[in-house]
C-alpha cells in the first residue's frame, strides 16, 4: 500500500494569493476552482474564493488550500495564524502544526528561504544547527509557520 500526505492550508479569502506566492516560491503546477466554478451563483459573496486549490511540483513539494465559507474575508491570515516564538532554545507556540520542507543543499534550501521570508516574520534565522547544516523558521505574509532545513547526512550533520 502505498500513501501520500499533503498539507491542507485553510484561509479567509487569501487562498489564491497565497497559492500564487507559493508557486513563485517552489515552482510547479498550479490549480486553482472556485466556489462559482462549481455552482455558487458568481454574483453570491464569497463565489470568487477558492473552494479548491493545489500546488504541486516536481521537486515533491505540494500543498492544498481554500477559502473558508463564511469566514471573514478580507482579514489577514497571519492575524489568525496563532504564536510562534523561539525563547531559552526552545520553539514556544499554540499553533497546531507547522509546514516543513527540506532540500539536500545549503543552497537549494536557501533560496526558497529568501522567497519565502519576503514580508514573513523570521522566528529563528536560517543558520547550521545540532542536527541539521541548516535550519530556519519563519511564519509568512498568510500565517502559514515553516520549518526549512538542510537534510541531515546519515550519521550526523
Amino acid at each position: 500500500m502505498t500513501i501520500t500526505t499533503t498539507t491542507h492550508l485553510n484561509f479567509r479569502g487569501t487562498a489564491r494569493a497565497a497559492l500564487q506566492f507559493y508557486h513563485s516560491v517552489f515552482g510547479g503546477t498550479l490549480a486553482v476552482t472556485r466556489y462559482s466554478d462549481v455552482g455558487m451563483p458568481a454574483g453570491a459573496p464569497g463565489a470568487q474564493n477558492v473552494v479548491f486549490g493545489q500546488l504541486e511540483s516536481d521537486s515533491g513539494f505540494r500543498v492544498m488550500a481554500y477559502d473558508i465559507p463564511g469566514a471573514s474575508e478580507g482579514t489577514t491570515d497571519a492575524a489568525h495564524a496563532g504564536h510562534t516564538r523561539r525563547a531559552n532554545g526552545v520553539t514556544l507556540t499554540d499553533q497546531p502544526f507547522f509546514l516543513s520542507a527540506r532540500g539536500d543543499t545549503i543552497d537549494e534550501v536557501q533560496q526558497y528561504w529568501a522567497a519565502l521570508a519576503e514580508g514573513a516574520a523570521v522566528i529563528e534565522p536560517l543558520a547550521a544547527s545540532a542536527w541539521s547544516p541548516g535550519f530556519g523558521m519563519l511564519t509568512d505574509r498568510f500565517g502559514v509557520t515553516w520549518i526549512l532545513d538542510v537534510a541531515a547526512t546519515r550519521g550526523g550533520r
